[in-house]
């Protein structure tokens, strides 16, 4: 199973990144996927998920509202489209999955992509 996130980059608080993530070896529609971050010096933290076909998403309160999670499976991938970007938005943006349903505990997730670095600058 491989996870590839990309999309990254800095912008100026307000802006907008759309974060992707790409997956292979996996059996991609069959499995919830999920967004995670870790800022410097924290812990990972949940940030969206959605469900295998779509149809169901949860979100963190720090971020609903301004963050929306949505997949193709057609073509296995996730992404996470980020507007009223925050400086304290800035952290490590990580996709997973693994779990059949959606989950905001990283634990119940077993693969994770390679992270993708976003900055947000006031």
């Amino acid at each position: 199973v491989q996870l590839q996130a990309f999309g990254g980059g800095s912008v100026q608080a307000g802006g907008s990144l759309r974060l992707s993530c790409a997956a292979s070896r996996m059996s991609f529609g069959g499995l919830a996927m999920s967004w995670f971050r870790q800022a410097a010096g924290k812990e990972r933290e949940f940030v969206a998920a959605i469900s295998r076909y779509g149809g169901s998403t949860e979100y963190d309160d720090s971020v609903k509202g301004r963050f929306t999670i949505s997949r193709d499976n057609a073509k296995n991938t996730v992404y996470l489209q980020m507007d009223s970007l925050k400086p304290e938005d800035t952290a490590v943006y990580y996709c997973a999955s693994g779990t059949l349903y959606t989950s905001r505990r990283k634990e119940n997730y077993t693969y994770w992509g390679q992270g993708t670095l976003v900055t947000v600058s006031s």
